[in-house]
């Protein structure tokens, strides 16, 4: 028994001294595994893919985008800049389905890069504008890196230009409708009077480097509380005046406080004034007796303002001024009490006329902003409403002239050679009213008859009435149908003047 204890003891020390040096042998061999294979490359590949930083690179776009891509991300040109994925470039652009016209949808990108490229730049999608419902849907588009100027055009709201850029499709609609609104002259009630499209009425104007927002009443009765915004002038300032109201009649019923002289509607809720006032001419007229002017013949006095409206000026806040379409109608201008010319009249023994329809319209609008910028009670600000261009192709409203089965905008504007005279002697007056005036000027041009030249969609055309039996095709012979090509329909792009206005207004108001 005492034999076999004797040697139960050394079995254990050399299970002990066996597994350590298999140990070590092992450690010897792992290292040397390790010095030739690293373990971090092979999970590198296993995790990422032998090519996943090797390709060339691939975007997945769909129809309507172009891509401006490296065809690799070599590091040793990497600025940091965001790949941009640029706008289409067409005019207008058109939902093709639901789901470009909610803007619910994020279009796929797949990018693939240099494996040197451990730091992937950013994919910036810039798509079309389709869903305008609210004012964030417009925070989209935005260029950096070479293009930072551009970048903050679009960014500084304040400096943008709102006349540059292009109209597109929003399937969200109208703020109103023609039933929502009991304010709109039946003439240009184009659904009422049967119109059978209505796509006119969802093109919304997208300026190039920034955004427009849809009209917010709320917001603009808070930027106007307690002031009174007037519209002055002819029948297309009433057009504007309505579709004002009618915006605001979404949030609020005003109170019609209005008599013969002016139309005015009080919003109660910010102690807000809408105003209109007729005033043709925008300058003093007359059918006083005036030789050798016949008296049927209206005498239109170009260097002295309306007092029409002048008398109320010192009580506006703002006030939008419309003219130039009556310049087309018979009339004889006077100037420092000396006749110069007339419209659609002049005799024979008056000798040679100075001035013409054109010109005529020119002096008057320095004539009333002048006047209206040097008012020593006018503490406001006065905005010139570009003249509004017409649409009748083939004539005049009285020879013949049409807009019949406009139903989209125009890509290519047809030039107008009176409207484009009209609108430059409109600009240069309001320069040289602004140069008198100086620094302290009151004025701003509201610049949109180039952007609306494309509009001869949104025209009641032949649905001027609702009557069932009126004519809106053409003849057996191809003579148009009795139609309005000035005017425009109710909901339609005359909002769009308002949303500019708006704009304005908060440029001038929002910090002060």
């Amino acid at each position: 028994m005492s034999y076999s204890k004797s040697y139960s003891y050394p079995r254990p020390l050399y299970s002990i001294a066996l597994a350590v040096g298999v140990l070590a042998l092992f450690l010897i061999i792992a290292s040397i595994m390790l010095v030739s294979y690293p373990l971090g490359s092979t999970l590198h590949g296993y995790l990422l893919g032998p090519d996943r930083y090797m390709n060339t690179d691939s975007i997945i776009l769909n129809a309507n985008q172009t891509k401006i891509l490296p065809s690799s991300l070599d590091r040793s040109q990497d600025t940091n800049e965001d790949i941009v994925i640029k706008e289409p470039s067409s005019d207008f652009d058109v939902p093709t389905n639901s789901v470009d016209s909610a803007g619910a949808a994020t279009d796929g990108v797949m990018v693939k890069g240099d494996a040197s490229t451990l730091g992937v730049p950013n994919i910036t999608l810039v798509s079309e504008l389709k869903d305008m419902s609210s004012p964030s849907s417009f925070d989209r588009s935005k260029k950096i890196g070479t293009e930072s100027s551009e970048a903050s055009k679009k960014h500084d709201s304040r400096s943008c230009d709102l006349y540059s850029g292009k109209w597109i499709y929003d399937a969200a609609g109208p703020l109103y409708t023609n039933n929502t609104c009991p304010v709109i002259t039946q003439m240009q009630n184009c659904q009422g009077n049967g119109r059978p499209d209505k796509d006119y009425e969802n093109w919304r104007w997208k300026p190039e480097y920034c955004d427009l927002p849809r009209f917010d009443a709320r917001k603009f009765l808070e930027l106007m509380r307690g002031k009174t915004l007037a519209f002055v002038g002819d029948s297309v300032a009433r057009n504007q005046m309505e579709s004002m109201l009618c915006i605001l009649w979404q949030v609020e019923a005003p109170k019609n406080r209005g008599n013969r002289r002016m139309q005015k509607w009080y919003f109660r809720s910010t102690s807000t004034t809408i105003v209109r006032i007729w005033s043709s001419w925008l300058v003093h007229k007359t059918s006083e007796h005036f030789e050798p002017v016949p008296d049927n013949v209206v005498k239109v006095h170009l260097d002295l303002p309306d007092e029409d409206f002048m008398e109320f000026l010192p009580k506006f806040d703002v006030v939008v001024l419309s003219s130039g379409h009556w310049f087309a109608k018979q009339s004889a201008y006077i100037l420092n009490g000396t006749l110069v010319g007339g419209q659609l009249w002049w005799p024979k023994t008056a000798g040679k006329m100075q001035i013409k329809n054109i010109d005529a319209f020119a002096v008057s609008v320095e004539s009333c902003l002048t006047a209206i910028a040097s008012h020593p009670d006018f503490k406001g600000l006065a905005i010139v409403r570009t003249y509004s261009p017409d649409h009748y192709e083939g004539g005049a409203w009285n020879t013949g002239g049409s807009c019949t089965g406009k139903t989209k905008p125009a890509t290519t504007v047809v030039t107008n050679e009176f409207t484009d005279m009209m609108h430059e002697k409109q600009v240069t007056s309001f320069a040289h009213a602004v140069e008198k005036i100086g620094a302290s000027s009151k004025l701003r041009l509201m610049d949109i008859t180039k952007p609306f030249g494309h509009r001869h969609d949104g025209h009641p055309g032949p649905y001027r009435s609702p009557d069932p039996n009126k004519v809106t095709k053409r003849g057996p012979n191809g003579e148009p149908p009795p139609q309005d090509c000035l005017h425009w329909c109710m909901p339609g792009p005359v909002d769009t003047w308002n949303e500019i206005l708006l704009e304005i207004i908060r440029r001038e108001f929002e910090d002060n």
